[in-house]
This record gives C-alpha cells, sequence and structure tokens, in this order.
C-alpha cells in the first residue's frame, strides 16, 4: 500500500485492503455475469443480453428503471439458473471467492431455497449444495491467500406462506452450515403476524433471526418485525428514520420516537444498504441516505451490498461511496464493521476473535499507511 499525505481520504485500493463484514448480501443477487450467461445457454434459458458486459449493464439499468416488474424479471434469471445441485455449488463458490477478493473476512449469504427446486432438488439437498460451494469456496479463497467464513441464512418467501417448512430446515442445518432464518419478499401485507407460531419455535431451538423490514415497507413493518418476530438484526431498517423528527433550523438535534428509542436502546444491527437503497427510492442520493444521520445517533449501523448484480456494488464500492460522498473517514467505516462483526450470527467468543484478531489490526495497518 502506498504513504498518502495526513488527512488525505483513502483510496479505492486501501479501502479494498480493509477488512470487510457483510451480513446481508443475496446469493441470487451476486453472480457473475459471464456465469450467468454460461449457465443459461446449458439450461436453455433466454437471457435479455448475449454478452457479460451486455448482460451487466442490463441487470443494473432494470434495477435502476423504477419498474418493479423489471426489477422483480432479473431475479427470475439468476433463480432460473440456479436449479441443480451443481449450478448452485459453483454460485456459491464464485460468491466466496469474489467476496474475499474484496477484502470480506466473514460473510451471511442468504437466500430463498424453496426457490430452487425446479430442477428435483429437495430443501435439504438445496441448503447442502450451497454449502459444498461455500465450503469450496472458503478453501480455494485460502490458497489464493484471503481467509473469509462464511453462513449461510435461508430465508423464506413471505407470500408464499412456506415459512414453517424454512424454519424447520434453519433448525435442521443449524450446526451444519445455516446460521440464521430470514423472510424476504413484499412487506406489505405479509407481515411478522402472518405466522406467529414459527418465531417462538426458532427462539427455542436457538436460531438467530434476522427480518427484511423498514425497506419497502414503513414502521409497522420493523415494529412487527421486532416485536413479534424478535428479530435480532432488521434487514435495511431504513425507515426507521420517519420515528426521528430533526430540527428544522440547521441544529442537529434529533427526536426520536418509541420504536426509534427501542430499537437504538436495544442495538438491534440495522443492515442498511445505500446503493440498493437508492435503487428503491429511499434516499435520492448518497449524501441523503439514512446511514450517515442513523450512525451519528449512535444506531447499530452495518454496512452491506445487498445484491452485488443488479447494485453493480461491492463492499470497497459501497465504502469509497460514503467516503466520497457522505465525508466519511476511516474511523467511520472501522465503527460499522466492527458493530457488524459483533452482530454476526456466530457465538460470541468468536466475534471478539474477528474484532481483535481480524479487523481492529486490519484497519490499524491501512490507518498506518494514511499517515
Amino acid at each position: 500500500m502506498t504513504t498518502q499525505d495526513p488527512g488525505a481520504r483513502p483510496g479505492e485500493a486501501l479501502l479494498r485492503a480493509l477488512p470487510k463484514v457483510l451480513l446481508h448480501d443475496h446469493l441470487d443477487g451476486g453472480l457473475r455475469p459471464q456465469t450467468v450467461l454460461e449457465l443459461a445457454d446449458a439450461a436453455g434459458h433466454e437471457l435479455p443480453a448475449g454478452d457479460a458486459d451486455s448482460l451487466a449493464a442490463w441487470f443494473r439499468d432494470a434495477a435502476d428503471s423504477g419498474s418493479l416488474v423489471r426489477y422483480i424479471e432479473t431475479f427470475e434469471h439468476t433463480i432460473a439458473v440456479m436449479q441443480t445441485a451443481d449450478n448452485l455449488a459453483r454460485v456459491a463458490r464464485e460468491a466466496v471467492l469474489d467476496l474475499a477478493a474484496d477484502g470480506v473476512v466473514y460473510a451471511e449469504q442468504r437466500w430463498a431455497p424453496e426457490q430452487h427446486l425446479a430442477g428435483g432438488l429437495s430443501l435439504g439437498a438445496a441448503v447442502e449444495a450451497v454449502q459444498a460451494g461455500i465450503d469450496d469456496g472458503i478453501a480455494a479463497a485460502a490458497a489464493e491467500g484471503h481467509i473469509i467464513r462464511v453462513g449461510q441464512i435461508v430465508g423464506a418467501m413471505r407470500q408464499a406462506d412456506r415459512w414453517h417448512e424454512i424454519a424447520d430446515l434453519a433448525v435442521t442445518y443449524r450446526d451444519r452450515g445455516v446460521v440464521g432464518f430470514d423472510i424476504a419478499g413484499p412487506e406489505d401485507g405479509f407481515l411478522p403476524s402472518r405466522h406467529l407460531g414459527i418465531w417462538r419455535f426458532l427462539a427455542e431451538h436457538d436460531v438467530p433471526v434476522t427480518i427484511h423490514a423498514g425497506e419497502a415497507a414503513g414502521l409497522d413493518s420493523i415494529g412487527q418485525a421486532v416485536h413479534l418476530g424478535q428479530a435480532d438484526r432488521l434487514g435495511h431498517g431504513a425507515r426507521i428514520i420517519d420515528d426521528i423528527a430533526f430540527a428544522t433550523d440547521g441544529d442537529q438535534a434529533a427526536d426520536l420516537g418509541r420504536l426509534a428509542h427501542w430499537v437504538r436502546d436495544h442495538q438491534i444491527p440495522l443492515e442498511l444498504c445505500p446503493v440498493s437503497n437508492l435503487q428503491t427510492g429511499v434516499a435520492g442520493s448518497i449524501a441523503a441516505h439514512p446511514i450517515t444521520r442513523l450512525k451519528e445517533l449512535d444506531f447499530a449501523v452495518t454496512l452491506n451490498t445487498d445484491n452485488r448484480l443488479m447494485s453493480r456494488t461491492s463492499m470497497t464500492h459501497e465504502m469509497k461511496l460514503l467516503v466520497d460522498e457522505a465525508g466519511w473517514t476511516v474511523d467511520d467505516l472501522a465503527d460499522v464493521t466492527v458493530t457488524a462483526a459483533w452482530g454476526a450470527f456466530i457465538h460470541h467468543d468468536e466475534r471478539r476473535d474477528l474484532v481483535d484478531q481480524v479487523i481492529l489490526p486490519g484497519f490499524q495497518k491501512v490507518e498506518g499507511a494514511l499517515v
């Protein structure tokens, strides 16, 4: 790493060197464009573009279009090529390698196994295929000098009402690669109260829970996630900002509502995804994204990618945007990385080792290059 002048903003190379923790990244939203092309060709699935660069641009443009129909269509193409054990393993392996190359040292890959059964796989076989890919990716990354740990979060699609099956799946594979449970899909009309029993079931079997909330829907979604779903983390959660009144005279004072106080008092990690949130209308710019104000107010803020293919993003890219457009420093990035590590779905001593032995030394090395 090159030495920079005191006070200089870290460049992309230094940002890539930082150790990163990624809690919210969708397996079916992070495929390599070339892989989509190759798997689609083998499966006879028609794509909207015929080369990797054009396909990557199509995914990004469709996600940016403002059309929910086009946004959903992007996942139809990725899920279509993830219907066999070999394909699932390949996608998982490549995801691990891509994350490790970007400096990610701990990641949780979330996906909905129920969407990958068209080729005849069972739910269990699908989970095992993804785990095989993750294991291969970790070994291959280590051979390249990158140490990374990756767990699976299995999710139920809210509108499909297979919540109980996926909760059972999470319990079955709790000690075989699965680290947590999620519900995803449309928030409006499919709140955690729809299947109340699964939250007690998961708690009784010691399965951590994250719930997509506060992205497409507002405070009711967040409230149900933390109170009824007993969520350990909030997937996005950006709209908690709606329960905070800010001074209009330039003063930095803020008046928190009861729910905002609850989320902050309990330090429930917010899995914020700035680039993706811009695509879905949560904010109009990186500078105006709630992540900065929420961090300033001492919420448990974490930084994530959501869907790397659709957003053409990476953890390094997310960090660079916050540095360049929201004035973040390396210390700010260290804060959210440590927060993410302490919110990871691993045991306390493992979190402590991740922070003390990997994250803090990694940040200190990069900070030393800035002096």
